[in-house]
């Protein structure tokens, strides 16, 4: 399989966003920038932010949709577009409400599990075949109380699972840019909790 060139950080942009559980992408990507020194800048016609960085020896393009959540489509399509990337050498980085904080799953196409920037993607796209990091966020326990909890910033325990989780993606990351997406699975899901 194709290894990535392109990684997607799914979020909410605005400073009242910023730390939130619906922003594990984002915080993901900004890790990834933060280690190899780089930053961000807008580029308009993606209607988002990018970086470029170097993994396993080869260049990656990061991207931070400006648009809202629901509206993520739009700019990775075009971000796909404009770099001739196929769908498949893409990895969309996104909060999960099925999967406890300091867990961190590597998955190839499915559903987008009520994910909205996942779901506009998937709809503009016309299908869900490229890779997802899903950040595990815990889930509130009851559906009514799922916008507030995703909206809402963890509290310090769960605060520093989800970023041990991302540092634990961000080891596996090589063999998955790499096209090993087998050992980067077996090397994140078998991390140690705890």
């Amino acid at each position: 399989m194709a290894g990535l060139r392109l990684i997607v950080g799914l979020g909410n942009p605005g400073a009242e966003h910023a730390r939130t559980r619906h922003n594990a992408g984002f915080r993901f990507v900004d890790a990834l920038a933060e280690q190899q020194g780089v930053r961000f800048g807008l580029e308009s016609k993606l209607f988002g932010e990018t970086a470029k960085v170097v993994i396993a020896g080869q260049s990656v393009w990061l991207l931070k949709p400006a648009t809202y959540m629901n509206l993520s489509g739009k700019s990775v399509n075009a971000a796909l577009r404009y770099w001739k990337i196929a769908p498949e050498e893409a990895l969309l980085a996104h909060d999960e409400l099925d999967l406890a904080p300091g867990t961190a799953r590597l998955k190839f196409d499915g559903g987008h599990g009520g994910q909205n920037g996942l779901r506009d993607t998937m709809q503009l796209l016309g299908h869900g075949k490229f890779h997802r990091l899903r950040i595990g966020i815990g889930h509130p326990g009851h559906k009514d109380k799922v916008t507030p909890w995703v909206l809402g910033r963890p509290g310090k325990d769960d605060e520093i699972l989800i970023g041990r989780a991302i540092d634990n993606a961000i080891d596996a990351l090589p063999l998955a840019v790499s096209g090993n997406f087998m050992d980067a699975m077996t090397r994140l899901h078998t991390v140690k909790q705890g």
